[in-house]
């Protein structure tokens, strides 16, 4: 394992209005953004970035408060921040990669910043208006969000871990190297926070109604393992566009980048060759 600061050593990092966002850059070509999910960072894609390097320009950010990008001190947006990087990089538009989070991240950029953006792939959400109604996930979040607030982190991790494994598999049953890798990136992410902070961010106003506006090409990525509440959010998202279609990783749950890399790797560069 690399410690902290050598993975910060391969960072860039935006002067945005609010503190530094850092990003990874690599390769050279047409852009692509990887977006990553809740409580994580960039190195959620650490399977993806030189695969995807070798053809396209990665870009690979760490949305505010995560990862090592600033935390928020005053009210702030998913779509704003990441506009600004583009823009500072002189780059769009560009496909946008985002997995759960990082889904909504990239729809709402699609909506409030449309010419900066060439495609979307989705996986594990659609919109920043995330839409939860199976018990058993509510009760999950539910339990997550007491130990969270507690200041319980080895609890709250092993609570994400259940939640990883998805609702028919025990995480006994989910690669522990990938279960390792992400304790330790969302363990990162809480150690920048504390228990009762304030949330800054600001969601958009009820984005739904706009997705069947969106004429970028869509692509949602499903592990078959994951929630319904998941699936039905991202599968949503790519039957409202008017150029969407959807696939299907058989054995994976809400992470199919990391637990079958080599297959989503190829449904992402499969897709990309369409545009």
């Amino acid at each position: 394992m690399m410690a902290a600061s050598e993975r910060a050593s391969e960072l860039s990092f935006f002067a945005s209005a609010d503190g530094d966002l850092a990003y990874r850059d690599m390769g050279t070509g047409d852009p692509v953004v990887l977006l990553h999910s809740g409580f994580a960072d960039h190195r959620v894609f650490a399977d993806q970035l030189p695969v995807l390097a070798r053809d396209f320009r990665v870009i690979a950010p760490d949305i505010r408060g995560h990862g090592f990008s600033a935390n928020a001190s005053g009210p702030f947006r998913w779509a704003d921040d990441l506009a600004g990087l583009l823009r500072h990089l002189d780059l769009g538009p560009a496909v946008l990669v985002g997995l759960c989070m990082g889904a909504a991240v990239a729809t709402d950029t699609a909506l409030e910043h449309p010419d900066l953006v060439r495609a979307v792939v989705v996986s594990g959400a659609g919109t920043s208006a995330f839409e939860y109604a199976d018990p058993q996930l509510l009760q999950h979040q539910s339990r997550a969000g007491q130990l969270l607030a507690t200041g319980d982190i080895t609890g709250w991790l092993d609570q994400f871990a259940e939640g990883v494994a998805g609702p028919r598999r025990t995480t006994d049953q989910v690669d522990p190297s990938v279960l390792r890798r992400l304790r330790e990136l969302t363990a990162h992410t809480l150690a920048k926070h504390t228990p009762g902070e304030k949330d800054w961010f600001v969601p958009l106003t009820d984005p739904w109604p706009r997705v069947p506006k969106l004429d970028a090409p869509v692509l949602a990525i499903h592990g078959a393992l994951d929630w319904p509440d998941s699936l039905a959010m991202a599968q949503r998202f790519a039957d409202t566009v008017p150029n969407g279609h959807a696939t299907t990783i058989e054995d994976a749950g809400h992470y199919p980048n990391m637990e079958k890399p080599d297959r989503f790797n190829e449904l992402l560069t499969d897709f990309l060759g369409t545009l």
